[in-house]
């Protein structure tokens, strides 16, 4: 097995904040950090040694920054396979290539998650008209690809809303999915070792609003299926480095996997405070063939984003929010990922806090937040 020692150089595909705090952790540990993407002046690239910009699609810049690192992971999906492939020409890429396709794209996705007989959700591919005929209503119509907090999808009550819907969307590739009357969303961030060992960070709870996560606290009680599906899922994908199993749970407590992510996610922010060893730590860890750490809770621990919303408008343009009101919970941890330009529905941070049970913490933050708006 390969290990990728510190002072080698990770790369980074992509550029956000999932990116910029798996940086921080990699350089904590003596690496080097380059990141590619499209943009520039990003929360990666604050933090990277190297930033580099370029387009997905340009199959040869993506080809020279994987010659220049000594593996390559990725903070998003929504990377080209062209990209990974050229990545995996070159250099170790880890996740593998064939995890992000199959991850990238809902129908992908699901049909694997069925095949292995994983619990999921049930759906239905949409290859015209005639898929919305017959289908359990109501439901969720769903893109296959570039989809997240909520995009791409919409809730249909029958037949005709849903083929609406399709056609008014340019009739993309898409699946349509049971609505299911859940009564909570868990999540379980896990980590697989190049040699096979499996970590996980337990069961977080997470609330969304508008389709974006809202809060998360943990540990959570119950859903105790939850990990041992999750390790299924990473073994039978042979991922090595971090991924997120988010699943719904029923009345009646059984779970059903929503989506993957193969990477950080934003239900296990919460584990920089709570954690002996954070997610992203844990990433660099895995990606680079390092013995995983621990994953025990100091204490429970919640987060609440920090979208644009957030911040208030003053004479039409975006004024700061009252980050010392916030801070006078000494508890209270302040997150913020250096984008500039605060807009609705933008994540640009977050707030946890370590408390006695995860509903107190959730308690602290929710609070904290509110107190950004005090003038």
């Amino acid at each position: 097995m390969k290990q990728i020692l510190p002072g080698a150089r990770i790369g980074i595909l992509g550029s956000g904040q999932l990116g910029r705090m798996t940086a921080i952790a990699a350089r904590s540990m003596g690496y080097r950090v380059t990141t590619y993407s499209p943009d520039q002046d990003s929360p990666t690239g604050h933090i990277a040694d190297i930033e580099l910009t370029g387009d997905y699609d340009d199959v040869d810049a993506v080809r020279a920054f994987a010659s220049s690192v000594d593996v390559v992971t990725f903070e998003f999906e929504n990377v080209s396979a062209a990209a990974a492939a050229a990545c995996e020409a070159v250099t170790l890429v880890r996740p593998a290539g064939r995890v992000l396709h199959t991850t990238q794209n809902r129908l992908r996705e699901k049909t694997w998650l069925r095949n292995h007989g994983i619990p999921v959700t049930p759906f239905r591919e949409v290859v015209g008209p005639e898929s919305f005929i017959g289908a359990p209503y109501p439901a969720v119509l769903k893109t296959a690809g570039f989809g997240y907090d909520g995009k791409g999808q919409a809730k249909v009550i029958g037949p005709g809303q849903a083929l609406t819907a399709w056609a008014d969307a340019g009739c993309p590739p898409s699946i349509l999915e049971a609505f299911i009357p859940f009564q909570r969303e868990v999540s379980v961030v896990a980590a697989r070792g190049a040699d096979g060992t499996f970590a996980h960070f337990g069961v977080i709870e997470n609330a969304h609003r508008n389709h974006i996560l809202d809060v998360s606290k943990a540990p959570a009680s119950g859903a105790a299926r939850a990990a041992e599906i999750a390790r299924a899922v990473l073994e039978g994908l042979d991922v090595v480095g971090l991924l997120c199993v988010e699943f719904f749970e029923a009345a009646d407590g059984t779970l059903m996997v929503n989506e993957l992510a193969p990477r950080p996610h934003n239900s296990g922010h919460l584990t920089i405070e709570a954690c002996a060893t954070s997610q992203f730590e844990q990433h660099v860890r895995a990606v680079c063939g390092l013995p995983l750490g621990s994953t025990e809770y100091w204490r429970p621990a919640a987060m609440a984003n920090l979208l644009g919303d957030e911040w208030p408008s003053v004479h039409g343009q975006p004024g700061e929010p009252n980050w010392s009101a916030a801070l006078e919970d000494s508890r209270i941890k302040l997150h913020l990922y250096g984008k500039a330009e605060p807009r609705k529905g933008r994540k640009m941070g977050h707030l946890t806090a370590l408390a006695d049970t995860a509903e107190a913490a959730a308690e602290a933050v929710v609070a904290a937040r509110a107190r950004l708006a005090n003038s």
